[in-house]
Parts: C-alpha cells; sequence; structure tokens
C-alpha cells in the first residue's frame, strides 16, 4: 500500500481551533486541518509553513509537535505530522478550500471531519478545556 506523508496545522486563536473544508479530490466537502505535502529538502515545520501560505495565504509560528496520526484509507496509508500553530497576523484566504471556520472546542463535532482527523478531536476538546 502506498504511504502519503503530509503536515497538518492545528492553528489556535483565543481557544478557537481553525478548521478547512477541502474544496477538491477523492475527500471533497470534508473538514480537516490545513496542510499538505512535503517538498524535497523541507524539514516537516519549513513545510507546513509554505502549505498554510500557499493554500491559505496564512502567516502562522509552527509551535510543538502534538501528534504523528497513522491511519490506513482504502487505497493509500497516511502519515500526518500534526504542529500546534499561532497566528502571525489574523487574514486568510481560501484558494483551495470551499470553506473555513474557528470553531470552540465544544464545536469540534459540528463538521464533518475526514477520517484520520477525528482521532484528533477528543484529545483537543480535552486539552485546550483544561488550559
Amino acid at each position: 500500500m502506498k504511504t502519503i506523508e503530509v503536515v497538518a496545522a492545528i492553528v489556535q486563536d483565543g481557544g478557537r481551533i481553525f478548521a478547512t473544508q477541502r474544496g477538491y479530490g477523492e475527500f471533497k466537502d470534508g473538514w480537516e486541518f490545513p496542510g499538505g505535502k512535503m517538498e524535497n529538502g523541507e524539514t516537516l515545520q519549513q513545510a507546513l509553513a509554505r502549505e498554510l501560505k500557499e493554500e491559505l495565504d496564512m502567516e502562522a509560528e509552527i509551535g510543538e509537535m502534538f501528534e504523528t496520526v497513522e491511519y490506513d484509507y482504502p487505497k493509500f496509508h497516511l502519515t500526518m505530522h500534526c504542529f500546534l500553530c499561532q497566528l502571525v497576523n489574523k487574514e486568510y484566504v481560501l484558494k483551495e478550500h470551499e470553506a473555513a471556520k474557528w470553531l470552540l472546542p465544544e464545536e469540534l463535532d459540528s463538521v464533518e471531519w475526514l477520517p484520520a482527523d477525528l482521532g484528533l478531536i477528543e484529545r483537543l476538546k480535552n486539552e485546550i478545556k483544561s488550559k
């Protein structure tokens, strides 16, 4: 089975978490944490900063690693490195996504997350409330 390795941003602002809705491909309309594939020679953090800039025109401070998710989709295995991030500027532009929302921890279940992202939701709800 093919493995796809990606990076994802758990962008926080005042206790809220940023979620994006895919606008293309097999998983169109599913909600996810923004990010994407790495390019040769990039660190995980460099790839994430580049993806946020390319897809959302967003500048974020890439913080600590939150979790690496391993998930088997029917056609490929996904390795997703997830980082906690803070916005440098609050502006963003949807270039590849259909929609975006800022969600409070208790609102995280209000969107249809992609399967690989679902495992992060309970942990996020618990850890953000405890801070």
